[in-house]
C-alpha cells in the first residue's frame, strides 16, 4: 500500500468509489450517482482551495480509498476548521486503508494549521465511529432524523479532533 496524493488522472476510480457508496450505504446522505462534470468541479474546487486528495493504491496501481478535506462553513471565523470524508473501496474494507488515508489526512491538516477537523458520520456506521474514536475524535454533537435515505430517517453524528492549530491565528 502506498499513499499517494490524487489528481484528476483519478477521477474515474474515486467517482466508482463515491458512487458504490451511494448507491449502497449511508456513509454518504446523496441519491444520485456523481458524473464525470461534478467529478471535474470538485477537482478544481479541491485545487484551488489547496485542499488535499490523499488516496491509497495497492502494488498494482488500483486505488483502495480515498480521503479529502474541505470548508466546514464558508463564514470567516471558522476558516481553522475543516471538515473531511474518507470512502474505503468495497474490496479493501477492513485492511487498513481508512486508518491509513485518516492519519495522513490528520498530518495534512497540521501542516496546514487548521486546529479543528469534522467528520459527519451515520450514528449507525460503527466502522467509521471507531475509526474516528482511534484516532481521537470526539463526539460533540448528534442530531436526530436529519437524513432521509432507502426509505428511513437517519441520525446524523458530528466527531471532530482537535489540533494545534496556527501560532498566531488572525482575524482576516
Amino acid at each position: 500500500m502506498k499513499i499517494i496524493d490524487c489528481d484528476e488522472s483519478h477521477s474515474e476510480a474515486i467517482r466508482s468509489i463515491l458512487n458504490e457508496a451511494i448507491a449502497n450505504t449511508t456513509a454518504i446522505y446523496d441519491y444520485q450517482p456523481r458524473t464525470t462534470a461534478a467529478m471535474q468541479d470538485w477537482f478544481a474546487i479541491k485545487r484551488r482551495s489547496k485542499f488535499p486528495i490523499v488516496g491509497i493504491q495497492n502494488d498494482g496501481g488500483q486505488l483502495m480509498g480515498f480521503a479529502s478535506y474541505g470548508m466546514f462553513r464558508e463564514r470567516a471565523g471558522y476558516k481553522y476548521t475543516v471538515e473531511h470524508s474518507l470512502y474505503v473501496a468495497t474490496p479493501f474494507r477492513n485492511q487498513g486503508v481508512g486508518s491509513g488515508l485518516l492519519e495522513e489526512l490528520i498530518q495534512r491538516a497540521r501542516l496546514q494549521e487548521y486546529r479543528v477537523m469534522v467528520g459527519g458520520i451515520d450514528s449507525l456506521n460503527q466502522t467509521s465511529i471507531r475509526l474516528h474514536e482511534k484516532f481521537g475524535f470526539q463526539k460533540t454533537a448528534s442530531m436526530p432524523q436529519v437524513g432521509y435515505k432507502f426509505g428511513r430517517w437517519l441520525d446524523l453524528h458530528f466527531y471532530q479532533l482537535v489540533l494545534e492549530g496556527p501560532a498566531n491565528p488572525v482575524e482576516s
